[in-house]
């Protein structure tokens, strides 16, 4: 399994990818979660995906889609200030240049195994993927909105979240907003054993 990064040039043309991501998304968060997403012809699209985001995605050694996150940066429009300003104190995030949002994580936890402190592999390797990106292209802070159960993982696989607000009922998750660190601690601390990536390689592609 090793991790890559789609940005918006490349959306075209690893379109295959993308569209298995959104399938992926429709069966995480439409039919295992239950959640309220718009859903169109199988897959699960939103309004930020049409802001030239860059995805992180888990490829398994088959090239299937095992895991997936979203990045907008915060100095735009974003999910967790649009969408969920009620998990942020006084309902504004504090955008900087160097901040990244990460948003619509999830896995495919048919595929895969179960790899260091007992978490999925995708897990780890979309965590680490997540990190190496952002390091790469200036930021070293990750904002996200996230259910407690995901938190609680991230904290396992020792990449501990900072609260911005308090726990809040939202549908039917648990949820909360907070800050995940983006530097070359978290990504040692994080990193699993044969981790692999093409993030640096596509960023060259891309410029």
């Amino acid at each position: 399994m090793r991790a890559i990064a789609i940005d918006a040039k490349e959306h075209g043309g690893l379109g295959s990818l993308v569209d298995e991501m959104h399938k992926l998304r429709t069966r995480v968060f439409a039919g295992r979660l239950g959640w309220q997403v718009k859903i169109e012809y199988g897959r699960e699209r939103g309004e930020y995906d049409a802001l030239n985001p860059t995805y992180i995605l888990a490829l398994t050694d088959h090239g299937g889609v095992a895991g997936c996150a979203r990045l907008l940066p915060t100095t735009g429009p974003t999910m967790l200030s649009r969408t969920f300003p009620q998990l942020l104190p006084g309902g504004r995030l504090r955008s900087k240049s160097t901040m990244i949002e990460s948003s619509r994580f999830c896995l495919d936890t048919r595929v895969g195994r179960r790899g260091g402190r007992f978490l999925h592999e995708a897990t780890l390797k979309m965590s680490a993927g997540i990190i190496e990106w952002s390091m790469s292209n200036g930021f070293d802070e990750t904002v996200t909105a996230t259910g407690v159960r995901l938190k609680r993982i991230l904290h396992r696989a020792r990449w501990p979240m900072t609260h911005l607000g308090g726990v809040q009922l939202i549908g039917k998750t648990m949820s909360v907003a907070g800050i995940l660190p983006a530097d070359q601690a978290s990504f040692d601390r994080v990193c699993p054993s044969g981790y692999r990536s093409d993030l640096r390689r596509l960023q060259r592609v891309a410029a």
